[in-house]
């Protein structure tokens, strides 16, 4: 009979190699939750130690103030395309005709603003002179063409063919999706949405209706707006120098609030000022308009305001002379 005695076995390798797996498991863990390919589903919950491995992602940008975006208002004076422009687009048989000089300038802006003298009509008679204007429908290519969308109706020749010739007129727009500040817009301000601030636009014709109460009319629509820019039809036909009373008139809009006043009619260029924190366009002259006749009819001018959020960050003066009856070209 033989005598056995069992042997014990050490523990130490078994605690040795537990040890060593522990240390792969926990090595992987690591690896995988700090990997970038690691995305917990967005419906399931994220364990808090994978939570404290992912690394967040920073943008330097979020943390520098981003600027408010500029938006550029291009402004131009009296647009007629009756009488011998009318003639001239016939003759080339090109509605674009006065705008091909100019076109590649006025379409970059956001807001391109216009006064436009003459009514669309249909079966609007040809005639090479006159003082009742009007303009063929076909002629709204050319103002889309050149990348018109809004324009004053508030001058002494809107209504030269009546009501009738307005409510064409407000139809033709309309269709182009070019906005109008109307001759009757008091108490209906014309508003567009640029870099999430509201520009509204004004229009009085001061030849037709001098006793217009403006400022008051003014104040009733200047909450409505960011940015209220406001139309003058006034002033002295072919004189240089606007008169005081407008120079009154202009400033104290302006303190009503007005960031910028567009004034046309004198048919020749008036200086621009600027007051307070607005500006004062008196009269920007003819744009397209068949008044040949004199060097000073002949020459215009193209304001360019640039707004930075609610503020005017800087202006310019981009001079045009009108060559062939009407069609103007930049002279710098």
């Amino acid at each position: 009979m033989f005598n056995m005695k069992r042997n014990k076995r050490s523990p130490f390798p078994f605690i040795i190699t537990l040890s060593f797996f522990l240390i792969v498991i926990i090595s992987l863990t690591t690896f995988v939750f700090s990997s970038p390919l690691f995305t917990p589903p967005a419906d399931k919950k994220v364990p808090t130690s994978a939570k404290t491995l992912l690394i967040p992602k920073f943008s330097l940008s979020s943390f520098i103030p981003q600027k408010d975006k500029e938006t550029t208002l291009l402004a131009v004076g009296d647009i007629m395309l009756g009488r011998y422009c009318n003639v001239q687009m016939l003759k080339l048989k090109n509605f674009s005709y006065p705008f091909l000089k100019t076109a590649d300038l006025t379409s970059s802006a956001d807001i391109t603003f216009g006064n436009l003298e003459a009514p669309f009509l249909e079966n609007c008679p040809t005639a090479e002179t006159g003082m009742i204007f009007c303009a063929r429908p076909e002629a709204i290519e050319g103002l889309k063409f050149a990348g018109f969308n809004v324009l004053s109706l508030a001058n002494n020749h809107i209504l030269n063919y009546g009501q009738g010739g307005l409510e064409q007129t407000r139809h033709i727009l309309s269709s182009s999706n070019i906005l109008y500040s109307p001759l009757s817009s008091f108490n209906n301000v014309a508003m567009k949405q640029f870099n999430n601030v509201n520009y509204g636009f004004l229009s009085f014709d001061l030849v037709t209706y001098p006793n217009t109460q403006v400022i008051e009319k003014v104040k009733e629509n200047i909450s409505k707006v960011d940015i209220l820019i406001v139309s003058l039809h006034w002033g002295a036909e072919y004189q240089k120098e606007p008169g005081s009373p407008q120079k009154k008139l202009a400033r104290e809009l302006v303190d009503a609030g007005v960031k910028v006043i567009l004034g046309h009619h004198p048919h020749v260029t008036q200086p621009v000022e600027s007051y307070g924190n607005g500006l004062i366009f008196y009269s920007l002259g003819n744009f397209v308009f068949d008044q040949p006749w004199s060097e000073a009819t002949k020459q215009g001018q193209i304001a360019k305001v640039i707004f930075e959020g609610e503020k005017i960050k800087s202006y310019e003066l981009i001079p045009i002379y009108i060559h062939d009856f009407c069609q103007p070209q930049p002279s710098q």
